[in-house]
């Protein structure tokens, strides 16, 4: 049970941040395996070449991510990134034997894949609360927010990444305070539609 609130919490994590999850179960596995040990057919995830290019895309993304506008279009191109992220954190961390993926070449007639299609879901379930708040956010202060939720984003994302980790429990209390913040965001939103008055025509 506990391998499914961390994983959840790490694709909850990579839907915010697709990179921050990855380098912690990296750096966790090559360096505190005390914290995570991957199952050997994720083993690849704490090479230090693989670590390497994870760090320098994650700076790519946030700094991409603070800039108004270079924000939107980066959420797009992480639609799939993010997603991916999450199958992977959640399919390596998955250590109970009915949900490890221990041997890629097994991958679908042991149904492995079922760790890492539950990591995809979740991590895109938060990437679409995300990329539904953000706009809004940026058009009502004029993209003064981007930097602001960005930050926040970062923030949580590895906070939510260290406490699947080491506490998973807090994790899991992490992803629901998460949905239910976003769920908050886009009802705000739809409501925010409705009560706007519509501007009658001009008659001719």
């Amino acid at each position: 049970m506990l391998e499914i609130f961390t994983g959840s919490g790490l694709a909850a994590a990579a839907g915010m941040n697709a990179y921050i999850p990855l380098l912690m179960v990296g750096l966790a596995n090559r360096f505190l395996p005390q914290f995570i040990s991957v199952p050997d057919g994720w083993a690849w995830l704490s090479n230090p070449w693989v670590l390497g290019i994870i760090g320098v895309l994650l700076v790519v993304e946030l700094v991409a991510d603070k800039i108004p506008a270079v924000d939107s279009v980066n959420d797009v191109l992480q639609t799939v990134v993010r997603p991916a992220s999450g199958g992977l954190v959640f399919g390596s961390s998955s250590g109970a034997s009915t949900m490890a993926v221990t041997d890629p070449a097994e991958f679908f007639t042991t149904h492995q894949w079922v760790p890492i299609v539950i990591g995809i879901v979740i991590a895109l379930g938060v990437h679409g609360l995300k990329t539904t708040a953000r706009p809004v956010a940026n058009a009502v202060t004029l993209g003064a927010a981007a930097p602001i939720m960005s930050t926040v984003e970062d923030f949580s994302s590895v906070a939510l990444s260290a406490f699947a980790l080491i506490l998973p429990v807090l994790a899991i209390l992490g992803v629901i305070a998460v949905i239910v913040l976003g769920v908050l965001l886009v009802r705000r939103r739809r409501r925010g539609r409705s009560d706007t008055p519509l501007t009658p025509a001009t008659e001719k």
